[in-house]
């Protein structure tokens, strides 16, 4: 079993965290910092051993997508996940999003009262792949005072290595059509205007309901413009509607990833 429990502060945070899954060397809850606008950032870091991999929040379709459970928590309003920039690899011809080796993913806090300590309580559900691909799953606690305010640098790191924002990568627009497609599906062909993000670039789309599966995007360079076209299902069949406000588009190439939300018809 992977085990960490640290203490330090003013205040003792304390933290614990645990796995009993091959391919994890460490699994740390970083107890982080309480900000001056009463937010908490702390954080999950996992480290892998050799050859693993595991998976961003929209892996594709051969990941295991990451889910959370904070339901024991004490004190927390809203729950947060930071994710750092993820890599793309290729599994048999399969697209996944992911990280290898390691990754800090940042968590911010709210808290119902903030002069009060926060109790954080919860489960993650991932999954690591080398040779073949298991689920794993996560369990931490923490007790956060409020009065320890000295920032964590693996964590301000970690918030540092995030996809540009749509406006600090020069996107001057996105437009989206969508049209129906068999059984119920949606098919949704998006034009993003903006500068290359390097190299091959990769579009991934979410539907910001997680009821609805997207497909692995197509998506090309044409004139300047990267087009990217997919197809939408409702896990329980039938047509839906779609907001083109909901949709996140996330655009990976060798020198950045970029996060953009919603498009326009």
């Amino acid at each position: 079993m992977t085990v960490l429990a640290v203490a330090f502060g003013l205040v003792t945070p304390t933290v614990s965290a645990a796995s009993d899954t091959t391919g994890l060397s460490l699994v740390e809850l970083r107890p982080g910092w309480r900000m001056a606008d009463g937010t908490h950032m702390a954080a999950l870091h996992i480290v892998l051993e050799p050859g693993w991999k595991t998976y961003w929040r929209a892996p594709g379709d051969v990941g295991i997508p990451p889910q959370f459970d904070w339901n024991d928590s004490k004190n927390i309003h809203t729950i947060s996940a930071k994710w750092p920039t993820p890599m793309v690899f290729f599994e048999q011809g399969m697209r996944s999003v992911g990280y290898k080796s390691e990754v800090v993913i940042p968590l911010q806090m709210t808290a119902q009262n903030t002069d009060q300590n926060m109790y954080l309580s919860g489960e993650m559900q991932i999954g690591i792949c080398k040779d073949i691909c298991i689920p794993a799953n996560l369990r931490f606690t923490a007790t956060l005072p409020p009065n320890v305010t000295r920032p964590d640098p693996m964590i301000a790191a970690a918030l540092t290595n995030r996809p540009y924002t749509a406006s600090e990568a020069g996107v001057r627009g996105v437009t989206c059509s969508i049209e129906p497609g068999a059984d119920g599906a949606l098919v949704l062909h998006a034009r993003i205007d903006m500068p290359s993000a390097g190299g091959t670039e990769y579009v991934v789309v979410e539907a910001g309901n997680p009821h609805v599966w997207v497909a692995e995007p197509d998506s090309r360079r044409d004139d300047g413009m990267l087009h990217a076209s997919t197809r939408l299902v409702h896990v329980e069949g039938g047509s839906f509607a779609l907001n083109r406000s909901d949709l996140r588009f996330t655009v990976i190439g060798t020198a950045r990833a970029v996060d953009i939300l919603g498009c326009t018809s």
